[in-house]
């Protein structure tokens, strides 16, 4: 049986209690009139060049031109301060949001592994099924943060989805056509039946697992393996549409046919990422005997295969989008190539060219400490993919790494670790009468 450190346990304290002052701080600081907007952005132009307020001057400057009237003009310099304003109070929203939808989204990546082992049967995991299901158990406290995050939204306590507000929906078309779908209403219900149904099959599939120890039959197994296949089939539909209403709709009027795939391919890799840096962890504390270096091994070959996944999915859309040219397409990267520049191109190479060149090599995957500093560069380019997908369309180019951003990573960070490894001893650390352990145990690459 795992027992939880001490020095783990007060480490992830330590991590709330310091995210929680940056995140307080980073809401306090957040501006509450034009004004004071404004002033922020002024005295941040000022320490950078002025970077924004001629690329702010330069993109509204053709909108007021063509002969418009001065009162045209003064409408669109009030409307323009209040989007700046609605900018500036979203990036501590933002920034919870970003870190609170990474880390569960690592989970629910995490449970989408474990399924698929369950219903294909695999022979090598079933060791790691315990560190899986510890992992897993975040997204009850995760989903409950998101779904706050979310109803929050709803309630107006922010700007995020930028439909959600009935004065902008009157004013766009677009919006209107698609107020049957991207109603607040109906928003809420489907994150509700999308968390329901994760947090369920994950509950009943620890319970079957564990039940499984004490039987003398095959029966929990069975019923294990049948849940997990009919799971992958909801898993397939609701991280889809789970991506299309959390990410996606914070900028509604543009769309990718790949989006759903992309995201899942980022929960993915970053999920198998934390499977191999936990067993690491608990190896080298004496626990996980039987796992040896074909495990680790595995898990890092698909770290190397969903990261080349990811890319492929990442090029696809991004070829397709700017090849075509279509004004509200490509303008999604637009802003991205302007006004992100550095988390978007790092982003890339920490997610592609550093996995490709490190984990290539069979040798390296059977390397704790070289798979662990992998795992570690490629969660942090993950975390930069989350925060490109939501920070463009929330914040626009008022973004910068502050304490709201670095208070996000901590206090969500420390409650993932907290959480997961006060799971992990709540039960043996190896299943007992799993089919296929002993074929587990001998696994060998």
């Amino acid at each position: 049986m795992y027992t939880f450190s001490n020095r783990l346990r007060i480490g992830s304290f330590i991590a709330m209690a310091l995210g929680a002052i940056f995140l307080v701080i980073g809401f306090v600081s957040a501006p509450s009139t034009v004004e004071e907007a404004k002033a922020m952005v002024a005295v941040h132009d000022e320490g950078h060049g002025g970077g924004h307020a001629e690329a702010a001057a330069e993109s509204h400057g053709e909108e007021q031109g063509h002969g418009a009237q001065a009162s045209q003009e003064e409408g669109h310099d009030a409307s323009h301060d209040t989007h700046l304003l609605h900018q500036l109070q979203n990036r501590p929203w933002s920034a919870l949001y970003v870190a609170a939808f990474f880390f569960f989204m690592i989970a629910l990546g995490v449970l989408a592994f474990y399924a698929i082992q369950r219903a294909a049967q695999a022979g090598w995991s079933p060791l790691l099924f315990r560190v899986m299901e510890g992992i897993t158990g975040y997204l009850v406290p995760g989903g409950i943060i998101v779904f706050v995050i979310l109803l929050l939204s709803a309630l107006h306590f922010n700007h995020l989805f930028v439909w959600m507000d009935p004065e902008t929906v009157a004013h766009d078309e677009l919006l209107q056509g698609k107020a049957g779908y991207l109603n607040p209403t109906f928003f809420l219900i489907r994150a509700a039946i999308f968390l329901g149904g994760w947090i369920f099959y994950r509950e009943y599939s620890r319970k079957l697992s564990l039940a499984q120890d004490e039987s003398d039959d095959n029966s929990n197994f069975v019923k294990n393996f049948r849940w997990s296949a009919a799971f992958l089939v909801f898993y397939l539909v609701t991280e889809s549409m789970m991506s299309w209403d959390w990410i996606m709709s914070v900028d509604p009027h543009w769309f990718s046919t790949l989006f759903g795939w992309y995201v899942f391919a980022s929960m993915f890799v970053s999920g198998i990422t934390v499977i191999a840096m936990v067993t690491i962890y608990l190896k080298s504390k004496g626990y996980l005997e039987n796992v040896n270096d074909s495990h680790v091994h595995d898990l890092a070959k698909f770290m190397f295969g969903i990261s080349i996944f990811w890319t492929y999915l990442w090029f696809s859309q991004f070829m397709l989008i700017w090849y075509a040219d279509i004004p509200e397409e490509v303008t999604y990267y637009i802003a991205r190539f302007q006004d992100y520049k550095l988390p978007f191109f790092g982003m890339l190479v920490m997610n592609f060219v550093f996995p490709l060149l490190v984990l290539m090599n069979s040798d390296y995957k059977r390397v704790n400490w070289f798979v662990v500093m992998a795992g570690i560069v490629v969660l942090l380019g993950h975390y930069l993919d989350i925060f490109n997908m939501i920070m463009p369309a929330t914040v626009g180019d008022q973004w910068y790494i502050g304490l709201p951003e670095i208070g996000g990573i901590l206090f969500f960070g420390g409650l993932f670790v907290f959480w997961v490894f006060t799971t992990l001893t709540k039960a043996p650390l190896q299943p007992k009468r799993n089919p296929f352990i002993e074929e587990s145990r001998h696994f060998h690459y």
